[in-house]
């Protein structure tokens, strides 16, 4: 997935950052939903809760009128982003996953916690 041409942003789906976190939820959703029955309305629903969060978030902050609520808004999405991985890191030592699968996962949401940190800056210098 490559970053949009500079003018080609019209919505908030346009934002690279957002479809890597859409990705990512995906991907974490399709994790959750391959965990033990009994994780069903624990783990599993806390990591699909957290996922829809950090998406919504970058969503709502868009929408917000001032730059430093669409900030606010990225760091409550990057909140959800660590809370993702402390789950990870619970599936890991529970058994539900294995080492790489969650290295894999891990990777992937500090390469979106780093792009989120990117488009973060970018609202700072921008000011709008």
């Amino acid at each position: 997935m490559e970053p949009p041409k500079k003018g080609s942003i019209q919505t908030f789906e346009d934002l690279y950052v957002y479809q890597l976190a859409r990705e990512f939820r995906k991907s974490v959703s399709a994790l959750a939903k391959k965990l033990p029955a009994d994780e069903r309305y624990n783990l599993n629903s806390q990591m699909r809760r957290a996922a829809l969060s950090m998406t919504n978030n970058i969503a709502e902050g868009v929408g917000r009128y001032h730059y430093q609520e669409n900030i606010q808004f990225c760091r409550q999405s990057r909140g959800s982003i660590t809370e993702i991985i402390d789950d990870l890191n619970a599936c890991f030592d529970e058994g539900y996953i294995d080492r790489g699968t969650c290295d894999a996962y891990k990777a992937q949401a500090y390469e979106l916690i780093k792009v989120l940190n990117s488009y973060i800056a970018s609202q700072k210098r921008r000011k709008v």
